[in-house]
């Protein structure tokens, strides 16, 4: 922007156009954002033994297990499960980063900082990345600061 003073009638068009472009940010950040929430991603492991389906969130709404279950080991079952949770999440960020940048394109700051954000809660940090939770000084108690002390 250049430092002249502007007329009134060239300060009235900077701030429509101005006006005009937050305007468009607003309904396609609400556009994001509704279609956001009705995503969800289904995904089967590759043996067909688990079938999962995820939200928006990356919560888990439904698990369907087959028949075929019962020539598995519980602890296979259970990595399965898990495998495939993790394979739908991954499959949910793909899906929403296409989302950003079908809404919002891919050059805005605030589309980039969506973007990272969504792909890091949904594939989650790498263990190395992931801060440790720091111990108050004056938590004397045996639950290392853990929230879950129910377990």
């Amino acid at each position: 922007m250049d430092d002249r003073v502007l007329n009134p009638d060239d300060a009235k068009e900077r701030i429509a156009a101005w006006k005009g472009r937050i305007d468009q940010l607003a309904a396609d950040t609400k556009t994001m954002s509704d279609r956001f929430q009705q995503l969800q991603v289904t995904r089967k492991d590759r043996d067909g033994l688990v079938e999962v389906t995820v939200d928006s969130s990356g919560s888990l709404l439904a698990l369907k297990l087959s028949r075929e279950i019962d020539r598995s080991s519980p602890d296979v079952l259970a990595a399965t499960i898990m495998s495939t949770i993790r394979d739908a999440k991954s499959d949910l960020a793909d899906r929403s980063q296409e989302i950003i940048a079908e809404t919002m394109g891919t050059e805005s700051p605030a589309a980039r900082a969506i973007a990272e954000r969504v792909g890091q809660h949904l594939r989650g940090q790498p263990a190395e990345q992931a801060a440790p939770r720091p111990r108050a000084r004056d938590d004397e108690d045996d639950d290392n600061n853990d929230p879950n002390i129910w377990r």
